[in-house]
């Protein structure tokens, strides 16, 4: 893995790169066709691609909101390229992955993009609904596949990105499913639902509202920003309207002050987090007994302490590898991420095209994909979620990852019934 530092940007260069582009009538955001070459060993390469390195991506959040994920996205990646280099690389070259800090910056996120994208063949790990949405027409002109480490809706469609696992929509069904058969709702009930304003929280709270007039349940919605922390006038709203359960899709300091400020104040209700929600980090502040208690994760990935034998040898790999670091469901979703994108770069490889359009060609051309660490994914269909299972967790301290596994993958009631009717 390479850290590398913006390039010098003067007029004198800007100049001669112009010049050059135009003796050569190449472009600086050449896609995989036009800027597509044959190699020594047949096989056709574009950007990112030398006859002896292959170039990945990674624009991830080291230093702001969701540091501690990307730190494990990081990590998990860099051991997939290790132990893929290992083994003889990728179509005979070594795996290089180049990654930019954007600390969650839509700004700085649209600039490390322009510098990076030009030189790798995709991104592994994109972190953030608002950077991926800045940047989803730039990816689709470049034809760069892309794995983003967001889950929204508003993302299927796109030729070049993958939404890998389930949405935050499909997740909430699968969650107001869980509150009905597991703690007594009844038609008419109240269900709130704390959600970052966003793709993020917009997404999933289409999806509680879906299933919560399917079961005859009202929402009560609170909006927040990414910077809300103190989640003490929410709860008051949510107690006032007389909420039996409780759902978020925020982030995990949000997740910790609306239950541990709810269990303070009396609203021991039920709580259903998404998958971002949570970090096992929590589980040592003074919110921990609650949380034990009250809350509930809906994931598209197993607990990182699953038995399933692909996920206890990726973490004993990586425990080997990174001493000391947390072992999260970042660490988890990394590596799978790595692992399918190895899949898809063997199956352009022996497809004799290495290039961008090659890759994506390679993966919407697989319907079984299954790396071990979670449910299957069919990649064939843009528009549709890659899965549509959905595991349910609970924090467990003791726990690798701070998670143990409740329910294991299944499709909630209705899942078909909700896409048909998102699509019209």
């Amino acid at each position: 893995m390479n850290l590398t530092r913006p390039r010098p940007r003067t007029t004198a260069l800007a100049l001669t790169a112009a010049l050059l582009l135009a003796a050569t009538g190449c472009s600086s955001k050449a896609d995989g066709g036009r800027d597509a070459r044959r190699g020594g060993d047949g096989v056709g390469t574009g950007p990112g691609v030398t006859a002896t390195t292959v170039r990945l991506g990674a624009l991830t959040d080291l230093t702001g909101p969701y540091a501690t994920l990307g730190k494990s996205i990081v990590q998990a990646q860099k051991m997939w390229a290790d132990r893929t280099n290992e083994d003889g690389g990728v179509c005979g070259r070594r795996v290089e992955i180049v990654v930019k800090d954007h600390g969650y910056d839509v700004q700085r996120a649209v600039a490390a993009y322009a510098d990076l994208a030009p030189d790798v063949l995709a991104l592994p790990q994109v972190i953030g609904s608002p950077v991926v949405a800045a940047l989803l027409d730039d990816i689709q002109r470049d034809h760069l596949l892309t794995f983003p480490q967001a889950w929204a809706a508003d993302l299927l469609g796109k030729g070049s990105v993958q939404v890998l696992g389930t949405t935050y929509d499909v997740d909430m069904l699968a969650a107001v499913d869980f509150l009905v058969r597991t703690a007594g709702l009844r038609a008419g009930d109240t269900v709130g639902h704390v959600y970052f304003e966003g793709d993020y929280g917009a997404n999933a709270l289409e999806g509680s509202r879906w299933a919560a007039g399917r079961a005859g349940l009202k929402v009560a919605a609170q909006k927040i920003k990414a910077t809300d922390t103190d989640l003490s006038a929410q709860v008051s709203a949510l107690r006032k309207a007389g909420v039996k359960a409780i759902l978020v899709s925020a982030g995990p300091a949000q997740t910790a002050s609306l239950v541990g400020v709810a269990a303070s104040r009396g609203l021991r209700v039920p709580v259903v987090s998404s998958a971002p929600g949570f970090a096992p980090q929590l589980m040592r502040t003074p919110a921990a007994p609650a949380l034990a208690a009250m809350l509930k994760v809906v994931s598209a990935a197993p607990a990182v302490s699953s038995d399933l034998p692909g996920v206890r040898k990726m973490v004993a790999a990586y425990r080997k590898k990174f001493p000391g670091s947390p072992v999260d469901s970042g660490v988890l979703s990394g590596y799978n991420a790595a692992e399918l994108l190895g899949a898809d770069l063997k199956k352009a490889c022996a497809s004799g095209s290495l290039t961008r359009e090659g890759l994506v060609k390679a993966h919407r051309a697989r319907h079984d994909a299954d790396t071990g660490l979670g449910t299957p994914q069919d990649f064939s269909d843009a528009a549709r979620p890659a899965s549509l299972a959905t595991y349910v967790l609970r924090p467990d301290a003791k726990a690798v990852g701070g998670l143990v596994g409740v329910e294991d993958a299944h499709r909630a009631p209705g899942v078909e019934e909700y896409l048909k009717s998102r699509t019209g």
